[in-house]
């Protein structure tokens, strides 16, 4: 039998730092990946990702799990690793990649270049469905 738990705020044991609820519920990422885009892409970890895909070098379509209430999310990107040699990446969602249940990530060196980076990155933050 499923419980809930029904608080304004929350509160450390000293009740010297707390955090209304509301914080907690659209402060906190909604979802997040850490993913290896060299040589065949694969998840390293994750939190309500479905899948990757592949659609080209520096190019993937990620799947959220559970839907984003709309596309007017923010999406937090990081790329880089020993094959980029640390050179400054480029880690863009194009405006017209951006879905409630998908987000398309470009990769390229900061030269324009497109790449598969070692270690890519993001996190969604905003509503869900």
């Amino acid at each position: 039998m499923a419980s809930i738990l029904r608080v304004n705020t929350l509160t450390d044991a000293s009740s010297n730092n707390s955090v209304p609820m509301a914080t907690v519920a659209e402060g906190t990422a909604k979802t997040w990946l850490r993913m290896n885009g060299d040589n065949t892409p694969a998840i390293n970890d994750s939190f309500n990702i479905t899948s990757i895909t592949d659609q080209a070098t520096g190019n993937y379509r990620v799947t959220i799990a559970t839907d984003m209430g709309n596309a007017n999310y923010c999406a937090v990107t990081g790329a880089g690793g020993a094959s980029s040699n640390n050179t400054l990446m480029n880690c863009a969602t194009p405006g017209d990649a951006l879905g409630a249940g998908t987000i398309d990530l470009d990769l390229q060196y900061a030269h324009q270049t497109a790449n598969d980076p070692e270690i890519i990155s993001l996190s969604i933050f905003g509503d869900l469905a």
